[in-house]
């Protein structure tokens, strides 16, 4: 079983769909379900992670430094199917510990983003594993943590909203002269969810609703119209990113651009939709 303090953040985690208060309000944490090695009992534990583009983020075995893996690593050694709760979606995913130089590029990167991971290896002797969870395909649209489409709807947009909300405190907080590593993957696995969603909507959600509702019809169109605009500020945030020189200023001011064009349509989209599928 979980302990007090752990129980408490999976309790809060799962009842604001990922939203945590206190220290954790401004972390990556995700619930990570393992099968006990020994016993096969399901174990949830929350744990930090690091997007890692597409389908696949990192989560790190650090335990506080201590001189023991933690009991979530040795189960999924043992069974390397879990589960992953991200607060918008839960789905099955697949373990596999990085090695070699994809280890070190990636503790790398992690030790970038906060100093406190070097710390810990510092502590103990045992080399700190790097962990890859990555989606396992299902048949389907994902299984979004909400009773209905509109809630739906307002969770997936609140994860974006607070992701892109880390980026730019991010970017705020960098040296103003190098983007770093992790930075970049933030922003570029940022960039492939959002058009994902977006082409989500409209291949089937944006149908269903026209077929349920035609005098919305106007309204799906103004939303794919902002698709396309929104679509090129994506691109551009890409290119920032991506270029071998990049500039920290040009990459803020299209995270800026993104932002405001992304929080008016989303702001949109639910003043116009929500109604319309219920919550």
């Amino acid at each position: 079983m979980p302990n007090a303090f752990n129980q408490g953040i999976i309790d809060e985690f799962r009842a604001n769909k990922g939203r945590l208060t206190g220290h954790f309000e401004n972390a990556r944490l995700l619930l990570l379900t393992t099968t006990g090695a020994r016993t096969g009992t399901r174990h949830t534990t929350p744990v930090g992670y690091l997007p890692d583009g597409g389908d696949r983020v990192l989560i790190i075995a650090s335990a506080g430094g201590s001189p023991q893996h933690p009991d979530w690593y040795r189960n999924l050694l043992a069974d390397p199917q879990v589960t992953v709760e991200s607060g918008s979606f839960t789905y099955e995913a697949r373990a596999m510990v990085l090695a070699g130089d994809e280890r070190e590029r990636a503790w790398a990167r992690a030790v970038e983003t906060d100093p406190g991971w070097a710390a810990y290896q510092e502590k103990t002797t045992r080399l700190i594993p790097v962990v890859a969870l990555s989606a396992i395909p299902q048949g389907g649209p994902p299984n979004v943590n909400a009773s209905s489409l509109g809630e739906g709807m307002k969770v997936v947009h609140d994860a974006f909203r607070r992701e892109l909300a880390l980026i730019r405190k991010e970017m705020r907080n960098g040296n103003g002269s190098s983007l770093g590593a992790q930075l970049r993957v933030n922003c570029l696995t940022f960039c492939q969810g959002l058009h994902n969603h977006h082409t989500g909507e409209d291949t089937m959600l944006f149908p269903h609703i026209g077929a349920q509702h035609p005098s919305a019809e106007p309204t799906l169109e103004r939303l794919r119209e902002e698709h396309e605009r929104i679509a090129v500020l994506v691109a551009e945030l890409r290119r920032a990113v991506s270029a071998d020189a990049t500039d920290p200023d040009a990459a803020r001011a299209e995270v800026e651009r993104l932002t405001l064009d992304l929080e008016a349509h989303l702001t949109y989209e639910e003043e116009e939709l929500l109604p319309l599928l219920g919550t």
